[in-house]
């Protein structure tokens, strides 16, 4: 079969790619298939199957040789070898056992066939090669880093277009994306430069990357996103649009300078995959109606609180499309802007000359909006423009930093606003955080259940709130979510409406526990307690609950 033939039947590339990827090396020559991945139509680490399958060779199991002694080469043979990224494995006198990417490298062929070595390959994907040549590396004390000499910059520039660079880099990216991640960083720990993906709101090890490795990789990246390559002093943020493994893509980059190095964190934002529907946030039935009320309103201030991370701009973002509408005029004010809304004003806030969020809602009251979103109240003056556009007219959304809703009135009155103003303007408040749900494809029932519903009184709340049964879950762990036994994630919900009552009550050091019984006397749950209730729905798990709101 021809390699254009399998990359068609077996790995989904549509005729137009290939088309498009054959035209390409006719023109200017390369691989196919490094062409097809530089286009984003094929991901890396598909790589070592394709030539495993086109021409018949094993795959790598990395895991038998990690604990084996590396053979001795000499340092030329070995230079040209890890440069075209074949790790020799074992050598018993002209028979060698090699780790690679690329096997029909014609400079390693030709070179064993000078020194008359019968070779056999295991293909490897970029990350393995990395373990492997990381191995000599450690072995090699007297080997020397990239030395710099000369022009630093353009020296630096060299070293990320380079082809391993780029292939580690499109790799990572490629495996971030395909198991859900929301982040990628890379921070040098140990000796090493280490490859962590947060997925699901919790960060997993992902790959240790030679420390060879870690200047071309932040240089690349610093390249890519428009910062500074030679600024290692000061902090960064850029942006970076791609496509990878036919995902469109923005990609925020934010570089810190460490005492080792730097720190680069990526986070992905998804163009194409992304839902703002009620549906999707995972509200409970009786909290969803409550707020599709609240947001129905033509003036007002809803506020949304939570640690950073906790979903608060999703929820938000899905708010708005809700009252999307032709015959509405929205404009949000964001730093930065995410996702882009179609038709909703985005404006993005500029702190370097003086456009921050208080003077941006000073500019976007004079626009005649009817509703507003402000990405954050974070001073006196900001908080009270919000809720003075509230008085006279405008739904408002924002959102404030604060562990619980009843806490957003003390964080209000504590940057100055009057409190005749926060009973005047705010409608609700919701506090957010986000629990990961339980893999559906490896859900079993869980075997301390029993334990469980006794501890956290599960029964008294199944009762107070109608459910029939108490279906206590957990994730075996299976290939779809990455043997993590959860899947995506939900919102967990309290909700406090800003009633007469709540009006009425003094903002004083008492203020928070009366709010808080005057909410349990309405049968409206704490945030434990809504994530306790999605547990016994079977949504998620009570460790998660607890992580996230005990």
């Amino acid at each position: 079969m021809q390699l254009s033939e399998l990359l068609v039947e077996q790995f989904q590339i549509t005729a137009q790619d290939l088309s498009k990827a054959e035209s390409y090396q006719k023109r200017f020559g390369g691989r196919l298939e490094q062409i097809l991945v530089n286009m984003g139509s094929l991901p890396d680490d598909q790589i070592a199957q394709l030539y495993s399958d086109y021409l018949q060779l094993p795959l790598l199991q990395l895991e038998q040789f990690l604990d084996i002694e590396l053979p001795q080469i000499d340092d030329e043979a070995l230079a040209l070898l890890l440069t075209n990224q074949w790790v020799p494995l074992v050598v018993d006198g002209n028979n060698w056992q090699f780790a690679c990417r690329f096997p029909l490298d014609l400079t390693v062929n030709e070179w064993l066939s000078q020194q008359d070595i019968q070779p056999t390959v295991f293909l490897a994907n970029e990350s393995d090669i990395q373990a492997l040549t990381a191995k000599f590396e450690q072995n090699n004390t007297n080997e020397e880093e990239h030395e710099l000499v000369g022009d630093e910059e353009e020296r630096l520039r060299e070293l990320a277009s380079e082809a391993p660079t780029v292939n580690l880099l499109n790799s990572l990216i490629t495996r971030a994306l395909r198991q859900g991640a929301s982040d990628m960083h890379l921070e040098p720990y140990q000796g090493r430069y280490r490859a962590r993906f947060r997925v699901d709101g919790v960060l997993h090890e992902a790959e240790m990357l030679s420390p060879r490795m870690q200047l071309p990789i932040v240089t690349r990246l610093k390249i890519l996103s428009g910062m500074d390559i030679a600024e290692k002093r000061r902090p960064q943020d850029g942006k970076i649009e791609m496509k990878i493994a036919n995902q469109e893509l923005d990609i925020r980059v934010s570089a810190l300078p460490l005492n080792d190095g730097e720190s680069m964190v990526m986070r992905f934002l998804r163009k194409d995959n992304v839902q703002y529907d009620m549906s999707v946030l995972g509200l409970s039935s009786d909290i969803e109606a409550l707020i599709r009320e609240d947001i129905k309103t033509t003036s007002g201030v809803v506020l949304l609180t939570g640690p950073t991370g906790s979903g608060k701009t999703t929820t938000l973002y899905t708010f708005l499309n809700a009252l999307n509408d032709d015959d509405v005029k929205i404009i949000t004010l964001e730093d930065p802007v995410e996702y882009q809304l179609p038709g909703i004003n985005q404006v993005q806030v500029n702190s370097d000359i003086g456009f921050d969020f208080s003077a941006g809602l000073r500019s976007i009251v004079r626009q005649d909006p009817d509703i507003i979103m402000l990405g954050e109240i974070r001073d006196k003056e900001t908080a009270q423009i919000a809720l003075q556009s509230a008085l006279t007219g405008h739904l408002v959304f924002s959102t404030v930093h604060t562990n619980d809703a009843a806490s957003a009135y003390t964080r209000l009155l504590d940057l100055g606003v009057e409190e005749f103003l926060l009973n005047a303007a705010l409608v609700s408040i919701v506090a957010q955080r986000l629990a990961r749900k339980i893999c559906q494809h490896c859900s079993v029932p869980a075997a301390d259940a029993e334990q469980l519903i006794e501890k956290y009184q599960l029964q008294d709340l199944a009762d107070k709130f109608d459910l029939a049964e108490i279906k206590l879950s957990k994730g075996t762990g299976c290939d779809k979510c990455g043997n993590s036994g959860y899947k995506g994630r939900m919102a967990v919900i309290e909700y406090l409406n800003c009633d007469d009552a709540i009006k009425a009550m003094p903002k004083d050091s008492d203020f928070i526990p009366k709010a808080k019984l005057h909410n349990k006397e309405l049968n409206r749950r704490t945030l434990l307690e809504d994530g306790f209730y999605k547990a016994i729905l079977g949504l998620t798990t009570i460790d998660e609950v607890v992580r996230i709101a005990g």
